[in-house]
């Protein structure tokens, strides 16, 4: 009996090691309790222990853990955390809904999950920016904006004076891939650059990747920006907008289906045209004016299943009867999200993107159009599996066939020029791990591979040092020829020395197969993507970076320093003297290099109290080195500006007014300006020697905004925002010209686009 009841003791205790030992896993969505909106980058912690995880880009999280009672949080920025106990005895589906109410968002732009995730998360060279914060900080025409306010940021530096287009530690601006829901965007600028397409009031999430780019990503040699748009109220209908100086906006949204779909669209038009008006007397018919529209659909089909199709289309139209511009952006994605398990996650996405753009002239009767676009179809799949609470799996898929439309000339309805269209298939295959190895050492490393093939049926040409052709390949349609094949491995590391400061490490290498080339400052209608070809190769980048985090008083004040070394093979550029504009035989007008770039980033924030903002500092040099060009000497690229530094500042003067300012300084940029001068068939030129040895002056602009909280009712809420950009009226050169005067002198001549200029615009809410 005794050995009964001993052989009875050790099974019940076998038994319950066992059940104690088993894992379960806790799954589920977190989402806005007032919108329903998904919360991306959402934390779920175990208290007192270190298990966690974020919520993916769909709200979606999993955590695996051993039976037991369970004390869990779920907390996001600006939002109040909930906090459950649960008793895990199996696999558990837990959504929760988190609401603001009493929590009040920090003025800051720069925004994340949890007050201390700069320091505690395994993320380095990345920039989160809060959409619904944007709007306090003052930019040209008092349009928000997110790629200005992406600019007042370390390592990222504006194209141009007041240009939306940006470059990203010294890279080219080709070389950062912009995605609207997954589709890429090829050219993010309206009015040649002093508008981004970005319209903030259907945006939901913005995140920039400076270094450390995840493999789930490819195609781009730079960084890439993952725009998100919002999904739309499932609670109920709303309707929001502004009313501006130069542009109006409007947005509407509500539910299909409450709490199991919804829908949003939002619009916005400028209006520049009718404001230049009154000082374009010889121009009664001219046009200045861009339009957006965004639009979302989401549907739950399930508990486990839901679809959402996504779509932007985006004009520009700039000029007279007799001549005009014209071009824009078109994207659609289809999207579905499938739970197969409480740990497996998959997204299947159809991506479509349009870019065309071109110009027609009137003279006299005779019409001259040039034309050309860049197409493409993706389709992508995407998984998450995770796998146990230190180790969350990502892999998957993507094939995108590419169609370029040449530069193509028309004279009165007849195509003058014979470059043929090309086509080309861009794969990707990848798979990485988010490790936790212990309490202070977090590891994301991953191998993505990447592939591309020109397609049929094509002509290509071979050239010699003239730039003449000496050989012709013709292939058949459907022809796969040209293969590039290109590992590109990834890695980041976080170490914790303590509670408020880590170390941080990322290596990453990038491959880009598709190029623009162009000779503006910002994004132009001529320019033109090309893709690799025999004779373009595709840029590879290797770039490395170590960065030390820092958090002071409670989270309060937060401090950064990353420095960063980025090499680059295959840089393409034009040669001297090119002969671009129209021109089927353009690749026999390219040269090609390499590229390197390095600095140091600096960020002080304050991001609590009446008072917050940062500044910024970045220390850098990039420079490009061509065979071709200035006898095979490194010289600096365009963008190389050696100091670039940003102040930001808001303070709420009460809980309705807030003042906000921002000064921004910076070298100018490396330009070629003439040496010297010689005589052409009686005619006086210009003698240009050495590329970019010469800079513009120094740049710096002082920017002064207001917001003023209107009185709100249960059901309306509104604000009037005021802003003057460039303050003090600062002359700042965007261009400098050489010209000879009546005395047979060169004299320099400097355009400032801008002096001062006031905005006002009214924001609604109901």
């Amino acid at each position: 009996m005794k050995l009964k009841n001993t052989i009875l003791t050790l099974l019940l205790a076998f038994a319950a090691s066992m059940v104690l030992g088993q894992e379960y896993t806790l799954s589920g969505h977190l989402r806005d309790a007032d919108s329903g909106e998904e919360l991306l980058y959402a934390t779920v912690a175990i208290e007192g222990g270190n298990a966690g995880v974020t919520t993916n880009l769909y709200g979606f999280y999993s955590l695996s853990l051993p039976a037991g009672e369970y004390t869990i949080q779920y907390s996001y920025v600006g939002y109040e955390s909930q906090v459950f106990q649960i008793q895990l005895t199996g696999d558990m589906t837990k959504d929760v809904e988190l609401g603001t109410g009493s929590a009040q968002l920090e003025e800051v732009v720069i925004t994340s999950t949890s007050e201390d995730d700069n320091v505690t998360k395994n993320e380095m060279s990345v920039v989160s920016l809060d959409v619904k914060e944007i709007k306090k900080i003052p930019v040209i025409f008092g349009e928000q904006d997110i790629l200005k306010t992406m600019q007042l940021l370390p390592g990222v530096s504006a194209s141009s004076e007041g240009s939306s287009g940006f470059f990203v530690r010294g890279g080219d601006a080709d070389q950062n891939l912009i995605l609207l829901d997954e589709a890429p965007v090829y050219n993010a600028s309206h009015l040649l650059g002093f508008f981004s397409v970005f319209n903030s009031d259907a945006l939901k999430d913005v995140k920039l990747y400076k270094g450390g780019i995840p493999a789930n990503y490819g195609g781009r040699s730079s960084s890439v920006m993952d725009v998100r748009m919002r999904n739309g109220n499932m609670k109920h209908w709303e309707a929001s907008g502004g009313i501006g100086v130069i542009s109006s906006r409007l947005t509407v949204e509500g539910p299909i289906v409450k709490d199991k779909g919804s829908i949003m669209v939002s619009g916005r038009r400028t209006y520049a045209d009718l404001v230049a008006q009154p000082f374009l007397d010889d121009f009664d018919d001219f046009s200045l004016y861009f339009y957006d529209l965004n639009g979302k659909a989401n549907y739950k089909i399930g508990e486990n299943d839901r679809i959402y199709i996504s779509s932007y289309l985006g004009r520009d139209v700039l000029g007279t009867d007799d001549f005009g511009f014209d071009w824009g952006n078109q994207t659609f994605t289809a999207r579905w999200n499938h739970i197969f398990n409480n740990k497996l996650f998959s997204n299947t996405s159809y991506i479509y993107s349009k870019y065309d753009y071109g110009f027609g002239i009137d003279n006299g009767g005779i019409d001259v159009a040039f034309e050309a676009g860049i197409y493409d179809h993706n389709l992508k799949q995407d998984y998450n599996y995770y796998l146990n609470p230190k180790n969350s799996l990502s892999f998957g898929w993507q094939g995108i066939l590419h169609e370029f439309q040449p530069s193509t000339f028309l004279f009165d309805g007849e195509q003058q020029s014979e470059a043929d269209a090309q086509f080309a298939l861009e794969g990707g295959l990848y798979i990485s791990n988010e490790q936790k190895v212990n309490d202070n050492l977090q590891l994301n490393y991953g191998l993505r591979l990447s592939s591309f093939s020109n397609i049929g049926e094509y002509t290509e040409k071979v050239y010699n040092q003239a730039d003449e052709v000496i050989e012709e390949t013709t292939y058949e349609k459907g022809e796969f020829y040209n293969n590039y094949l290109n590992l590109e491995p990834r890695f980041s590391a976080t170490y914790l020395l303590d509670n408020s400061s880590s170390i941080k490490f990322n290596y990453n290498r990038n491959a880009q197969y598709l190029h623009l080339l162009s000779n503006a400052t910002s994004g132009s209608p001529t320019d033109m993507w090309i893709p690799s070809s025999t004779l373009v190769k595709p840029t590879l980048s290797d770039q490395i970076a170590l960065g030390y985090f820092k958090n002071f008083n409670n989270n309060q004040y937060k401090f950064s320093v990353e420095s960063y070394y980025k090499v680059g093979q295959n840089a393409v550029d034009f040669e001297d003297g090119a002969d671009v504009f129209g021109n089927e035989d353009i690749e026999a007008e390219l040269v090609f290099g390499q590229s390197r770039a390095y600095g140091v980033e600096f960020l002080v924030e304050k991001t609590k109290g009446d008072f917050t903002g940062w500044i910024g500092y970045t220390l850098s040099k990039s420079e490009r080195q061509f065979d071709d060009i200035s006898d095979g000497e490194w010289f600096s690229a365009r963008q190389d500006r050696t100091h670039d530094i940003s102040l930001v500042g808001v303070y709420d003067i009460t809980p309705k007014i807030s003042l906000s300012a921002s000064w921004v300084y910076n070298t100018g940029d490396a330009v070629t300006f003439p040496s010297g001068k010689y005589f052409v068939d009686g005619n006086l030129v210009n003698l240009y020697t050495d590329r970019n040895a010469d800079r513009m002056p120094d740049y710096h602009r002082l920017d002064v905004g207001l917001t003023w909280k209107l009185k709100a009712t249960k059901m309306t809420a509104s604000d009037l925002n005021f802003s003057v950009y460039n303050a003090y009226d600062r002359k700042n050169a965007y261009s400098i010209n050489f010209d000879t005067n009546a005395a047979g002198n060169s004299e320099a001549t400097r355009l400032a686009l801008f002096g001062v200029v006031p905005s006002v615009s009214w924001n609604f809410k109901f």
